[in-house]
């Protein structure tokens, strides 16, 4: 018998136990909900040196998430946590002078949120602000760092004993807020040096996101002066000067909406991002466009590109603008010619771009993710994107997640679709699956090439998911976007079709294991396709309505209502046409479970509890779960995990 070198048995023995301290990769499982960390609003300091960006992560203790300030150095070298409290911070702004780090937070016990001052050389951060017109939106720094704008909506003073509540609007009732009264936002001025708030704006209209003039002398904002706003979308672009008692100016005209303006680094221009229609319109797409503070005609960027725009920022120079561009399945970042009118692609490919900064030096930074990378910050260096932050490297690091692709179907009306699929990690090369085609909401959203906790979820449970860019969603054209208009359920489910069919025919899905489910227009498409189809196995439609008729006056959508289907009183028959879940429910042999949070006034739970009712009744396998507290997006992280161990453990009873 030969015999084993020593060197080499030693070279065994070492490989071996190396490779036993790897731990073995694991899938995702609902656990991980408490490990998900979100990084948002990226903020560069003025000397170009820090960015400062919130991190909400779950507390445990008090079952919901708290955000947290962190900064990380421009090369990426040092990262560190500037606030640990648990009532949380949030809209970290830098002062001019860059000293200082202000935010927003409610801590110590404070009954609303104020604006603190943090010392980046170190301290404990002081409270700046003690409002008490009302409860603060948003704040902006002057240039020379004396004062600051805030949006505050006003609130009347409170008793112990609640009022009853008197509504005299056409707008109502909005998720979260509850029910609106005629509380408006209006614009305060912070004196640094005297701690004085003046009153900038008052009256019945609300004025929002102020921003100041590079010469810190006048702030621009956002207002509909319209004789009722909350009949249509007719937001305006308006300048005054920095003091009180200043007569405003209006500079957009356009009858449509147009908001987030943005100074020009001379101050001469502002952009802003305008509606592509006039009338109020769901499925409308943003436009890139310029126009001088004065006013008068604006240059329509992006007019051409028949894609939505979103985020703009000004280039150093002032002769283009940075902004993100939202296209098929990818949200890339683009550079507007002011003079030319012309756009170039400057960083895509198979991720999503979402908010963009402007360094000092004039180059970009962004945060972006991509289909197995949580959102993260990134530096562009000659359109490569080089990652900044490593907070979703512990999330990831145990986990084997499901790989991504997209495909394109066509529906049988000749329509290519594009859809994103999700393959289980372990899943073995030419199996069947069973599949799950989880819808997105909106209408006006799309799948991406991005992070998506939901649909990994699921795959790790050992489904195929598909999400698919029914007509409907964005990204691909204002037609193909508002194709749906006033006829839901139709093209949105013959692309669903056509997609199901693709990945049946090319051996991804097993044909006897199919289920379809969503959120809010997710799950009403999960209503209207399994009225329409029995093929699906098992469903799960979160926060959604079969029977549209019955929420008019009930959810926050009446101005899209009467401009999309009319009064009920004068068009019943487009609101039957798009109620048909309901009433052609015993046509559903689906097991379906409905879930919705009980203070949703989005999608009111009544939308789910009819259509559990009808199964019931019908003697369909049906459950409703309805989440105390929670309104249109669940928050709680207990919930979160809940819905989906039940997500899981429905379509694997009926799938598996």
């Amino acid at each position: 018998m030969n015999k084993i070198p020593s060197l080499l048995l030693l070279n065994l023995v070492i490989s071996s136990f190396c490779f036993a301290q790897i731990p073995a990769k694991r899938v995702l499982n609902p656990s991980d909900v408490n490990r998900f960390q979100q990084l948002s609003d990226a903020q560069i300091s003025p000397d170009g040196l820090w960015v400062a960006f919130t991190i909400s992560s779950v507390d445990s203790v008090k079952n919901k998430r708290n955000s947290d300030i962190w900064m990380v150095s421009w090369d990426g070298k040092e990262t560190v946590q500037l606030t640990n409290s648990p009532d949380g911070e949030t809209q970290p702004r830098w002062s001019p002078d860059g000293k200082y780090l202000s935010f927003v937070s409610s801590r110590n016990g404070l009954a609303s949120s104020q604006i603190w001052l943090l010392d980046r050389r170190g301290g404990e951060a002081k409270q700046l602000t003690d409002i008490k017109q009302g409860d603060l939106i948003d704040f902006s720094w002057s240039s020379d760092g004396k004062k600051i704008a805030m949006s505050i909506k006003t609130q009347p003073d409170t008793t112990k004993i609640s009022k009853p509540i008197v509504i005299d609007r056409y707008h109502f009732k909005q998720d979260v807020e509850g029910y609106l009264k005629r509380n408006a936002t209006h614009l305060f001025l912070y004196d640094m040096a005297t701690k004085k708030v003046d009153t900038l704006t008052n009256g019945v209209y609300d004025e929002t996101n102020p921003k100041w003039s590079p010469d810190g002398t006048q702030i621009s904002f956002v207002s509909n002066r319209t004789a009722d706003p909350d009949r249509n979308w007719n937001n305006d672009i308006w300048v005054i000067d920095a003091m009180p008692h200043s007569a405003m100016k209006q500079v957009t005209t356009w009858t449509g909406n147009d908001y987030g303006q943005e100074w020009s680094p001379d101050g001469k221009q502002i952009s802003y991002l305008r509606s592509a229609t006039t009338n109020y319109s769901a499925y409308d797409q943003e436009i890139l466009c310029v126009v001088s503070k004065n006013g008068g005609e604006p240059k329509l960027l992006s007019r051409n590109l028949d894609r939505p725009v979103d985020n703009p920022r000004w280039a150093k120079d002032g002769a283009s603008i940075m902004a993100i561009v939202i296209d098929d399945r990818e949200r890339y970042v683009a550079q507007f010619s002011i003079q030319e009118e012309k756009v170039t692609k400057v960083a895509g490919g198979n991720r999503c771009y979402y908010s963009l900064e402007i360094h000092p030096s004039g180059s970009l930074f962004t945060t972006m993710s991509e289909p197995q990378i949580p959102t993260e910050i990134y530096k562009l260096e000659n359109s490569t994107p080089v990652r900044l932050t490593k907070f979703q490297d512990e999330f990831i690091a145990p986990l084997s997640l499901a790989s991504v692709e997209g495909f394109t179907s066509k529906s049988k009306d000749g329509t290519r679709v594009s859809s994103v699929l999700f393959r289980p990690a372990n899943a073995i090369a030419g199996k069947k699956l069973p599949t799950i085609f989880f819808i997105h909401g909106g209408p006006v959203s799309q799948a991406e090439y991005s992070f998506d906790l939901t649909r990994q979820m699921l795959a790790a449970a050992g489904f195929a998911v598909v999400t698919v860019n029914y007509r409907g969603s964005n990204g691909r054209g204002l037609n193909f976007c508002k194709a749906i208009s006033a006829d839901w359920g139709n093209k949105e489910v013959i692309d669903i079709l056509g997609a199901t069919d693709y990945v049946v025919q090319n051996g991804i899905a097993d044909p006897e294991k199919l289920g379809i489910g969503g959120w809010s227009y997710g799950g009403m498409l999960t209503d209207y396709t399994i009225a329409t189809d029995t093929r699906y196995k098992a469903a799960a439609s979160g926060a959604g309505v079969g029977l549209m008729s019955s929420l008019y006056g009930v959810d926050q959508y009446v101005l899209q209502y009467e401009n999309e289907l009319g009064t009920p009183w004068e068009n019943m028959d487009k609101y039957l046409k798009v109620s048909f879940p309901f009433l052609k429910a015993k046509k559903i042999i689906t097991p379906t479970l409905f879930l919705v949070g009980q203070n949703d006034f989005n999608v009111p739970a009544a939308g789910s509890e009819q259509m559990y009712q009808a199964l019931k009744s019908l003697n369909i396998p049906t459950e409703l779960i309805i989440y105390p507290d929670q309104f249109h997006g669940l928050s709680n992280p207990v919930y979160e995990k809940d819905r989906f161990e039940r997500y899981i453990a429905w379509f694997s009873k009926y799938l598996k």
